[in-house]
């Protein structure tokens, strides 16, 4: 594909929600982890023209800020570099976009890999978090999760939620039931601790973090 005529945004278009807002006004931590936004999209959109123009095996991954990296040091120190390494002859065009929801997984970076006109080798999915903060979104996730369900790929890597509140284990329900996908468990042992492994805001991670990230997603995509 040439690169030219690639030009997905890897910014939702949206301000930040009042929480963000607000903490930014009094909090260092905040401010620094929401500055990286913008020229973490900005990256990922020069990096993905380039991986459209190299060869071999294509990594589409879709998602929200945990998916661009924000909180990590570098956009890409985050767990999609993590298991990268693992994938050498991959080429990954990331999708992600900060505050992501499911719907905009389902009205734009859907359709956007579908535009590629190359059928993906792996297509992983982390998305939901932002979905449960935002109440009306949190009430039509079930039917929004369902409708992105039908369209993913078989095969494709679909990370389950932490924590044991109703809008998770119904998202994890969901996700764990459809027959063509296959779980990164987000639920593992070594994933409950997040002593060291958070960013200056207190809620991204940090390096360390999407590294034990970054272990579960790839033994998940080695699985498949």
């Amino acid at each position: 594909m040439d690169e030219t005529t690639f030009e997905y945004s890897n910014l939702s278009g949206r301000s930040p929600g009042p929480f963000i807002s607000t903490a930014g006004l009094f909090l260092r931590g905040v401010r620094q982890v929401q500055a990286q936004v913008e020229p973490y999209a900005r990256a990922w959109k020069d990096h993905n023209r380039r991986a459209l123009t190299a060869d071999g095996p294509l990594w589409v991954a879709l998602g929200d800020s945990m998916t661009q990296g924000i909180g990590a040091s570098a956009f890409d120190r985050g767990w999609t570099t993590g298991v990268a390494a693992d994938l050498p002859e991959h080429r990954l065009v990331n999708l992600s976009v900060s505050g992501g929801l499911v719907t905009d997984l389902l009205e734009r970076q859907v359709p956007a890999l579908e535009s590629l006109g190359v059928a993906p080798d792996l297509v992983t999915v982390m998305i939901g978090s932002n979905d449960l903060l935002n109440r009306r979104a949190r009430s039509t996730l079930p039917r929004d999760l369902a409708a992105l369900i039908e369209r993913l790929p078989s095969g494709t890597v679909v990370a389950t939620m932490p924590g044991g509140r109703r809008g998770s284990t119904d998202f994890n329900r969901q996700v764990t039931g459809a027959s063509h996908l296959v779980t990164a468990e987000f639920r593992d042992p070594r994933l409950r601790s997040w002593k060291g492994r958070v960013a200056q805001d207190h809620f991204h991670p940090n390096d360390a973090g999407y590294a034990a990230m970054a272990q579960v997603m790839r033994e998940a995509v080695t699985a498949r």
